[in-house]
């Protein structure tokens, strides 16, 4: 029978976590340009159908959501 592990073999921040650390930051990286992605085109595909607008205002909306997107959640520096 394997040894039970007691509660004097873990010592508090002794542990690796740069693999979790960066599967945390790709996670939340894609979860960040993905809503962004989603957020527009879904922005012009409503302003396509839905508006008597058309094709060419809402692929500009969904141009002008992405450039502005992109500058707000890009990575600042020192953010790490």
């Amino acid at each position: 029978m394997a040894k039970s592990p007691s509660s004097s073999d873990y010592h508090r921040g002794d542990m690796d976590i740069h693999e979790q650390a960066s599967t945390f930051h790709a996670f939340m990286g894609l979860t960040k340009w993905g809503c962004l992605a989603l957020a527009a085109g879904l922005f012009a595909l409503v302003i396509w159908f839905c508006t008597p607008m058309g094709f060419v205002p809402g692929l500009v909306a969904g141009l002008v959501t992405t450039v502005a997107g992109i500058v707000m959640l890009r990575e600042k520096p020192g953010a790490h």
